[in-house]
Order: structure tokens, then C-alpha cells, then sequence
């Protein structure tokens, strides 16, 4: 449950950000497509209703766009990455991706509406990593607290881990997959993700 709610999180991005300059702020960038990804799915959700893979398609186009996957995969797969070829990479950047579009878009045909409490940041001018902080109020349970870190890349602002509780996606996935890749090596975990995304031929 925690961990679906990172991801559903992680979706909507509504964090509001100060003071820092760019060419899209991070606080219009989440608040564009936080409000994008809800009118979407209010508009297609008869669509949605009969073929949910639409979900996903949305999810892809909408908010992905604001992940950098390359620096996440590298981050994720540590070491393994270094020794991995061009196309192992490029392979298991899609398939991560895959499974995060799969995962997200699940998650949000899900969404109770759970309160979410936004805490600004403020940020010095011309600082190029931040970390924003959000909230959430569950009925009946404890707060949660999720933490994005987002970084200024030539593209604008980009999310490249989110955090719960202090336990990181990025270190999760880490984890889970650093014991394939020493047992079985690297193609294995990228077909398993294959299979699990339903891309395998």
C-alpha cells in the first residue's frame, strides 16, 4: 500500500516550489501536469473504463515526460550499469520505464483521494537540486511523508527519485534488483521485466 501511494505520488507532483529560477519553474511544471493528468482522466474516463491501457497512454505522455530515466536506471542498477553494454541500457531503460507507466497507471485507477499537504520550498536563486516535500493524510492511519528530488537539466526540472518515509524508489528498486542481476546477470532481469511488462516476443 505505502509503496503504491509513492507512485500514485509521484504522479500528480503537486509540489509547490519557490524562489528558484528557470525557464519552467518547478512549482508551474507539477501544477500544469497535475492538473493535465486530472482533466484527462475525468475527460476519458468512459474510455478508460472499457480499455485500460488508455491509462497508460496517458500516463506516458503526461507525466514520464518529467523523469529522467536514464539517471534513475543508472542510479538503479549502480555498478551493473557501468558494466552493462549500450543496448543492455537502452533495453532496460524502456522496460523500467514500462514498468512504471504499468505501475502508475494501476495505481491511479485507484485513487481515493487521500489529502495531500504540500509544503513550500525555499530555495536560494540559481540552486540546481532540490528536494520538495509533500504529505499525506490517510483516513485511519499515520501520515506519510513522500520527498522528491528533482535536479535542473538542460530540459528543465526533473524527478529522479521520490522517497517515503525516508526510503527511497531508487534504493528499493536497487535493492530488489542488484540480487537478480549477481545471481543471474543482467539480460535475466530485463527479460523478467519484459515478461512483466508484456513486451517479451
Amino acid at each position: 500500500m505505502r509503496f503504491r501511494i509513492i507512485l500514485l505520488m509521484a504522479c500528480c507532483l503537486l509540489v509547490p516550489v519557490t524562489g528558484i529560477t528557470s525557464d519552467v519553474s518547478p512549482e508551474a511544471l507539477v501544477r500544469d501536469t497535475a492538473s493535465r493528468m486530472l482533466i484527462a482522466l475525468e475527460e476519458e474516463k468512459a474510455l478508460i473504463q472499457k480499455d485500460r491501457n488508455r491509462i497508460y497512454e496517458l500516463v506516458s505522455d503526461i507525466v514520464l515526460p518529467n523523469f529522467d530515466f536514464r539517471r534513475m536506471a543508472a542510479w538503479v542498477l549502480g555498478r551493473y550499469w557501468r558494466e552493462a553494454t549500450p543496448d543492455q541500457q537502452e533495453r532496460f531503460i524502456a522496460e523500467f520505464r514500462q514498468m512504471l507507466v504499468r505501475t502508475y497507471g494501476s495505481t491511479l485507477l485507484d485513487y481515493s483521494d487521500e489529502k495531500i499537504i504540500y509544503r513550500p520550498l525555499l530555495a536560494e536563486q540559481g540552486v540546481k537540486d532540490v528536494t520538495v516535500n509533500t504529505e499525506i493524510e490517510q483516513a485511519g492511519g499515520p501520515t506519510i511523508q513522500i520527498n522528491y528530488s528533482m535536479y535542473l537539466s538542460a530540459d528543465g526540472w526533473k524527478v529522479y527519485d521520490v522517497s517515503i518515509n525516508g526510503v527511497s524508489l531508487v534504493t528499493n528498486y536497487r535493492t530488489s534488483f542488484a540480487s537478480i542481476v549477481r545471481r543471474d546477470g543482467l539480460d535475466s532481469l530485463i527479460r523478467q521485466l519484459e515478461y512483466r511488462n508484456g513486451t517479451s516476443g
